[in-house]
This record gives structure tokens, C-alpha cells and sequence, in this order.
């Protein structure tokens, strides 16, 4: 028996509290390392403490209105269904929204993909300026550009939109583009040996090996900008957000429901068939 699955078969307050000098039955011993686990729950447990102090979190006012969470998620379930008919343009101007984003997101960020890819574009400099661009555009929220884009093209859908294409550019870009570093480039070196250019090479020898992966990446991305949008009207950005936000401040919580549950509806159905495209695409 290896001394690996004899220490296996030592019981777990054994492995992890007792000495690293082990005497066996069999009058056998065995060193082993110290195990780290006590330390890491200390931290842990530290950490977790630092955190409830630093955002005041406490467990008693948890308790205490606690029981408020379930009379407003009582009135949400129990939605006005006479308040959708005004939900209709606001869930069109969302869905709307979401395709211009994805659409124009998705055709800005294959090129940028390409650029950002390690095994295409040998120029270190730019494609370190590429990826941090590209990081930068993913870390920033899409509520957060709304904002700024709000108070350069006023109110409205249109600061909406350009703000779901820059992040879905960022997304978009960050997946391809590390997906094109597993392509087989053997086509690619081939073809630019013959005399063609990057674009005519990708195009011809690397677009149908990411082509499934690039539309599943749109898809997911339209799936996350459906949601997100949905939530932009609390900057001005126009769609559900109006509503939400209307709603919300008025206390009217049963035409709330109304709302986010054909927003609930609505991803659903986009989910079933984003789920049914990508089993035709695999």
C-alpha cells in the first residue's frame, strides 16, 4: 500500500489536526506536509467579518423585516394585467435595442478579435493595446455607459443602444479572439506562403472553424443584452427601465409584476430559442 492512500484512509480530523509525524498500525510512519486548511478558515472567517462590519450587514434587521420581502413579492405575483398594454412599446423599444446592440457589437468586435489574437497579429505592442482596450470596455457596466452616453445624446433609446454595442464589443472580442488561438493555423500559413493577405487567409482558412463559435457567441451576448437593457431606463436610457423605475418609485407593485413577468416571459422564450439555434449550429 502506497503511503498516498494510507493517508487517504486516515480520518478527516486525523489529516487535518494531528502532527505531520504519523505512526501507523502497521509501525510504519510517514511525514506529511501541514495541511493549510485552519489557516484558510481563519482568514476566511476574518475576512467575512471585516466585510459585514464594513457594509453594516446584520443578521437581527434581516429578521426583523425580513417578512416586508414577502408582501411586496406577494403583490408582484399577483400583477395587474390591465397595465400591459402601456408595457408593450417600452418591451418592443427593449428588444430593439438588444438587436441593434448585439448586431453592431458583434460585427465591430470580429475584426477586433482578430487584431487581439496572439497567433494572427505577431505585432506585441498593438496587440497589447488591443486586449487592454478590450479589457477595459468589458469592466465598465452597461447601466454605467448608459449614464455618460445619456448626457452626450440626451435621453432616449439611441445612448441606450451605443451603450450595449461597446460592451457587447468587449464581450464578443474577449471570447473570439481566444477561440481563434485554438484554430488549427496550418490552412492560414499556407494560404499567406501562396501570396494572400491576413484578411483573404482568415477569411478562407480560420472563419469556418470559429463561424459555430462566433454565432454562439452572438447569441449569448443578445441573451445578456435583453437583460441589461431592460434595466437602462433607470438613467434615461429608454425601454422597461422607465417603467421598472416609474413603478418602483410609485410603491405600485402589482403592475411592477406585470412588468417583470413578461420580461420573465420574453427571456425565456429568447432563451428556448437561442438553445434550439445552437443545437442546429453544433
Amino acid at each position: 500500500m502506497s503511503t498516498a492512500d494510507t493517508t487517504q484512509k486516515l480520518p478527516l480530523f486525523d489529516r487535518i489536526f494531528r502532527p505531520e509525524h504519523i505512526v501507523l498500525e502497521n509501525g510504519h510512519s510517514i511525514d506529511r506536509p501541514r495541511s493549510r486548511m485552519p489557516l484558510i478558515l481563519i482568514c476566511l472567517a476574518a475576512v467575512i467579518i471585516i466585510s459585514m462590519r464594513a457594509t453594516g450587514f446584520s443578521f437581527s434587521i434581516l429578521i426583523e423585516r425580513g417578512n416586508q420581502l414577502t408582501v411586496i413579492l406577494g403583490k408582484i405575483f399577483h400583477p395587474d394585467w390591465s397595465y400591459f398594454p402601456k408595457v408593450i412599446s417600452p418591451l418592443i423599444e427593449t428588444i430593439k435595442m438588444s438587436i441593434i446592440g448585439t448586431v453592431a457589437g458583434c460585427a465591430i468586435g470580429l475584426p477586433l478579435a482578430i487584431f487581439a489574437s496572439s497567433n494572427i497579429n505577431r505585432n506585441k505592442p498593438s496587440l497589447l493595446v488591443i486586449r487592454f482596450i478590450l479589457a477595459v470596455m468589458r469592466s465598465v457596466p452597461t447601466l454605467i455607459y448608459a449614464s455618460v452616453l445619456a448626457l452626450i445624446f440626451s435621453l432616449g433609446a439611441f445612448a441606450g443602444s451605443v451603450a450595449i454595442v461597446i460592451f457587447t464589443v468587449g464581450i464578443v472580442a474577449k471570447m473570439l479572439y481566444e477561440s481563434i488561438e485554438t484554430i488549427d493555423m496550418g490552412p492560414f500559413e499556407a494560404m499567406t506562403s501562396f501570396g494572400a493577405n491576413t484578411f483573404q487567409a482568415f477569411w478562407a482558412a480560420c472563419m469556418p472553424q470559429i463561424l459555430p463559435t462566433y454565432l454562439d457567441d452572438c447569441l449569448y451576448c443578445f441573451e445578456l443584452n435583453v437583460r441589461a437593457s431592460s434595466i437602462l431606463g433607470y438613467v434615461g436610457a429608454g425601454g422597461l427601465g422607465v417603467l421598472i423605475r416609474e413603478r418602483t418609485g410609485l410603491r405600485a407593485y402589482d403592475d411592477l409584476g406585470c412588468v417583470l413577468i413578461t420580461l420573465f416571459i420574453v427571456v425565456w422564450i429568447i432563451d428556448l430559442l437561442s438553445d434550439y439555434i445552437r443545437s442546429k449550429l453544433t
